[in-house]
């Protein structure tokens, strides 16, 4: 018996001040699928994952997740945001981040912030799923890069999500940790659905069964059929190719080195 869609949009469009972002857009993402976003920025991929979560609601269509409006079931979503401001004088440890995640659960003290033993429990769970479990006590400022990259993961998983979202992971990091990055990702993947945007189809080439090429319109093709051509078409001019260790990649020519 087929499974039921996790993600469904149908015919949807999005527009900013009468500026279309998005144009009728409909797809389907099934149960423990692993979903790739690439495309030029300003294509849409960010607004569309913003569709899902149900922090935008659509110009036009219908999006369902897990076949309820999206904030119906923000729960059962875990998010990482592309960019995480934060002030590295303010003493919060890993595991402050990490609970972050079980804002905004059932009863009052999900509301206020109150953490319970299961709380923590499932902090401790999702530090452990990324590996820095041993870290729970440390400063979140005093971290590297690629361990803050992960420690944001683990509060996106912390609310024990079946579906996880995931805007742009690997910004930022250099090539040792995006491998981290790769096998923490392969291994949540076997458990939920994932959807992570990224520009880098050498770091999802491996991950994701299913690429979204978002530009204004959205077309899925499976990973395999993704060439350097249809990048170019996609990104409208130049790619380069990047090699990260032994896998190639494509990227936008914007004057990249590697």
């Amino acid at each position: 018996m087929r499974e039921p869609s996790i993600i469904e949009l149908r015919n949807v469009s999005f527009a900013y001040n009468g500026t279309s972002v998005l144009d009728d857009v409909t797809l389907t993402i099934g149960a423990r699928e692993s979903v790739c976003m690439v495309g030029p920025n300003g294509g849409g991929k960010t607004t569309l994952l913003r569709l899902v979560l149900g922090q935008l609601r659509p110009t036009k269509g219908t999006v369902r997740v897990f076949g309820r409006s999206p904030e119906q079931v923000r729960l059962r979503m875990g998010y990482m945001p592309q960019h995480a401001q934060y002030d590295p004088q303010f003493p919060a440890t890993v595991m402050d981040i990490v609970l972050m995640g079980r804002l905004g659960g059932p009863g009052l003290l999900g509301r206020l912030g109150w953490f319970s033993r299961e709380d923590r429990r499932a902090a401790l769970e999702a530090l452990a799923r990324v590996h820095l479990d041993d870290l729970a006590s440390r400063p979140f400022a005093a971290l590297s890069g690629g361990q803050r990259q992960r420690v944001l993961i683990a509060r996106a998983l912390c609310c024990e999500p079946e579906l996880l979202l995931l805007d742009e992971p690997t910004a930022n990091v250099d090539t040792l940790v995006e491998a981290r990055l790769f096998e923490v990702l392969q291994e949540l993947a076997r458990s939920m659905t994932v959807v992570v945007v990224s520009h880098d189809l050498g770091f999802v080439s491996n991950l994701a069964e299913n690429v979204l090429c978002v530009n204004r319109r959205v077309v899925a093709h499976p990973t395999s059929q993704i060439t350097g051509e249809l990048i170019r078409e996609m990104y409208g001019g130049d790619v380069r190719m990047v090699r990260h260790s032994d896998v190639v990649c494509h990227r936008e020519h914007v004057g990249e080195t590697q």
